[in-house]
């Protein structure tokens, strides 16, 4: 047998464990026990140490579970409050959207009034326009964005990497 053959059926081996094995799997691996001696010690070792763990009881201290279930408490309200205000900015974001659908053709018409009435060429106010709907989404994405840095400086980082 090849080392690769050895340390695949060690894999499934360690895999067995959890029953995460198909049958075709779990035939070739009966097969190879029963010629790998080998294979066949290192099964009943990690056999033993699997009945061994399983066989340990695990108690927490008290304290940690009071933090724990603090901690998860506080994570949960948390995120109580991310779903809330995302609820919120949902609702503001379609209220935007709709108003922007009634007010974008009236404002179209008329900055290419402004444009008609004082000679601007048309390339140019429909540049201001451009620029006028654009630059409010801008200012808030940079003001956001220097808030979610200055939120991210609370151990003392920069935000820009850690």
């Amino acid at each position: 047998m090849t080392q690769n053959a050895h340390d695949q059926t060690r894999k499934m081996i360690a895999a067995a464990g959890g029953e995460e094995l198909s049958e075709a799997q779990r035939s070739s691996l009966r097969a190879h026990l029963e010629m790998c001696a080998a294979c066949r010690d290192y099964a009943d070792v990690a056999g033993s140490v699997v009945r061994s763990l399983r066989s340990l009881s695990v108690a927490a201290d008290s304290r940690l579970v009071r933090a724990t279930q603090m901690r998860v408490r506080f994570h949960a309200s948390r995120m109580r409050e991310t779903r809330e205000r995302m609820w919120l900015v949902g609702i503001a974001c379609g209220c935007v959207g709709v108003s922007t659908a009634f007010t974008a053709p009236l404002l179209w018409r008329l900055f290419a009034w402004t444009g008609e009435w004082a000679g601007i060429s048309t390339s140019v106010w429909q540049a201001g326009f451009l620029f006028f709907c654009i630059a409010p989404a801008l200012v808030a994405g940079v003001v956001l964005l220097a808030r979610g840095l200055y939120a991210g400086d609370h151990r003392g980082n920069s935000g820009l990497g850690k």
